[in-house]
């Protein structure tokens, strides 16, 4: 692996080695724009989305989590697309529709359901609450609205960044394998896949990376990279907001840039066919190594090293037009065609979960009595079943063989997750990008290429978006279904709901190919006005008798060490007061000419800021703020600084303060 030095290096080499030539070499046959913008929900007391564990509570920030957005217009500007990569569990149709709506309304229909896909990295280590439906709410005890403005708002603001700096650019394109950083959790159901499909690949895991290279002239002004892996490298014991190991990557990747004097540049490290990889090597939830940070920061590097080594060779441009095609469909009652089932007409199902999705998987078990591969009912989980959601003689045939735990579409009055579905597919030139509202199997992405490029042609360079749009869980083939493991137990349709995915992307393939409209005549319910939500608010804050907000609890020490980590703790407010979006709640400040001057905030990698609830009658909490010295850091007098707000008992008033630490040597 890279160091960070020896990266920088390689870097600035190719950088200033290698732009003459690209001038020279590539013409701007697009409009290019980017925009960034923090999404972090709240810092304290509110569920994190993806493990689905009510225990697993924010209670401070690692990392900051972001949107970032990327336009690409054809220069008559007729037609554009936008893709966008949101750090966070999943990407709800809630949230798509709000971004829907503000967009239009701030540019009418330039942007809109059709051309925009929003994804996400699938996190599990991002505030939650932002869904409609209850099934990915429950276990964060409702819908949390701060969290939920704080996405669509900074969704729509990096589009509106992205779209006020369009100008002439090109788009190059590299693609390559990277073999290190993923393993396949459910083995057994990958290997009941055929036998000559999976020698025809040769691996359970998709190396496969793809990797754009946004530019507007002469300036490199974004990236993005798709390569399929979970980002579960911090495990649900973790309670501190994080981007996980692609969060790491986007990080590291723009600190480079910016070291190069590109301080706008944008990149993300997006998902794919991840659904059943893992980055935890060891399979037990662990790997490479048993810290998990340390495995967050190997995980995330190895995909910077890859995406970079892309980027720096990539050398095709993207040519011709930037298209779309979009549409609604009713994934609980499509009626599949022959040719995507291997022989006979099939049907997809009402939405239901199976016992193997309350069974976990080797990143975060569930219930401990319930295996992954369980066919057979169980008498006491099948009484649960029977007296919440009873599922029908028809709804158990049509999941067969997977035993039904919950039927998502016996609540009433509404559905426990979403059925009405999106799905896209962006053309740019020879790249197109195939959306999907859910985690596909490594083998069902595969399949789904197979079947676009079918329509569209070899020369076709394909990626899956996963997460896009919405969420309706899992998707697995027909094969991997059939063994029951978590992925087959979280596939909400039935058996065939990979050959309904492929059979309405070959449509909207066609579509595109042949210039044809496609007609959506269904419309996703609007739930913004049923939602519920079990949280306490923010009553008041107090510090101690005769303290004060912002006054020290324990102070930093003298001096320090590269390598050892100032941490200093004061009396604080609750973060929900005040998510801080696009500020901090920390700042690392260096001495300099008898200035203090920024180095680091609550999103640098090496600074770790908690919060912890002290007197809960009170309203008395403190903040702990962490700076592990990285490498390289200079000689000198430094500081650490915390900014909270604070609730009033009686007025409500919401109030900022700030604390220091005393001033600290580094040597």
């Amino acid at each position: 692996m890279m160091t960070r030095r020896r990266i920088t290096r390689l870097f600035l080499t190719a950088c200033c080695a290698l732009l003459p030539a690209w001038a020279q070499a590539y013409s701007d046959n697009y409009l290019v724009g980017v925009g960034k913008h923090d999404v972090t929900g709240a810092a304290a007391e509110v569920g994190m989305m993806g493990y689905a564990d009510p225990a697993q509570k924010s209670s401070g920030i690692h990392n900051r989590q972001y949107a970032r957005a990327y336009i690409v217009a054809e220069p008559s500007a007729d037609k554009a697309v936008v893709f966008v990569n949101v750090d966070a569990g999943a990407l709800f149709q809630s949230v798509n529709q709000a971004v829907v709506e503000r967009l239009k309304a701030r540019f009418g229909e330039r942007y809109n359901e059709g051309n925009v896909v929003l994804s996400a990295t699938h996190t599990h280590g991002a505030a939650g609450g932002q869904s409609h439906y209850a099934l990915y709410n429950v276990t964060i005890f409702g819908f949390i609205k701060e969290n939920f403005e704080a996405q669509v708002n900074g969704i729509v603001a990096a589009i509106a960044e992205a779209h006020a700096n369009l100008q002439p650019g090109h788009v190059l394109i590299n693609r390559g394998e990277l073999h290190n950083a993923s393993i396949n959790r459910s083995q057994p159901a990958y290997d009941n896949n055929p036998a000559a499909e999976r020698q025809r690949y040769g691996s359970s895991v998709d190396p496969d990376m793809l990797v754009l290279r946004l530019r507007q002239g002469a300036r490199d002004v974004g990236m993005i990279s798709w390569f399929a892996v979970h980002p579960v490298s911090m495990s649900k014991s973790n309670t501190l907001l994080t981007s996980d190991n692609k969060g790491r990557a986007e990080w590291r990747f723009e600190e480079l840039v910016k070291a190069a004097g590109n301080p706008d540049f944008i990149a993300s490290f997006a998902q794919s066919n991840h659904a059943d990889t893992t980055p935890n090597l060891n399979l037990d939830g662990t790997g490479p190594t048993n810290d998990q940070l340390r495995n967050t920061e190997i995980i995330g590097d190895r995909q910077l090293d890859k995406a970079l080594q892309l980027y720096l060779d990539a050398s095709v441009q993207l040519t011709g037009s930037v298209d779309f095609r979009h549409q609604y469909n009713d994934f609980s009652k499509i009626s599949v065609r022959p040719e995507f089932t291997g022989g006979q007409p099939q049907k997809t199902c009402n939405a239901a979960l199976g016992y193997a999705f309350a069974a976990g998987t080797e990143d975060g078990r569930g219930l401990e009595d319930v295996d992954e591969g369980t066919v057979e009912t169980n008498p006491l989980l099948n009484l649960i079943t029977q007296t919440l959601t009873p599922p029908t003689e028809a709804d158990k045939a049509c999941h067969a063989p997977k035993p039904i735990i919950l039927q998502q579409s016996a609540f009433k009055p509404y559905p426990w997750s979403p059925e009405v579905l999106p799905t896209s597919i962006l053309k740019i030139g020879q790249f197109a990008m195939l959306a999907v509202p859910g985690e596909f199997t490594v083998m069902s992405g595969r399949r789904l290429r197979e079947t676009v490029r079918q329509a569209l042609g070899d020369d076709q360079q394909l990626v899956v978006a996963g997460l896009s749009n919405a969420y309706a869980g899992y998707v697995t083939t027909a094969e991997e279904y059939d063994k029951q493991h978590y992925e087959g137990g979280s596939t909400h349709f039935g058996r065939w709901t990979l050959a309904a995915y492929q059979q309405v992307f070959h449509g909207l393939a066609l579509a595109l190919r042949d210039q044809q409209a496609v007609i959506s005549s269904l419309t996703p319910r609007d739930l913004r006005n049923e939602q519920s939500n079990f949280v306490t608010g923010v009553v008041y804050d107090n510090p101690p008798l005769g303290k004060r907000f912002g006054q020290l609890i324990s102070d930093a020490q003298a001096q320090y060490r590269v390598g050892q980590t100032a941490q200093a703790a004061f009396w604080t407010g609750h973060p929900r007061n005040n998510l801080r979006t696009e500020g901090t709640f920390l700042e690392v400040q260096r001495k300099v000419a008898g200035n203090w001057q920024t180095v680091a905030r609550d999103n640098d990698w090496s600074t770790e800021y908690h919060w912890l609830r002290k007197d809960g009658f009170w309203g008395t909490s403190q903040a702990t703020l962490r700076w592990t010295i990285p490498q390289g850091t200079p000689p000198g007098e430094y500081r650490l600084v915390h900014y909270g707000d604070s609730k009033a008992p009686v007025t409500g008033r919401i109030s900022s303060f700030s604390g220091a630490s005393r001033s600290f040597l580094v040597q």
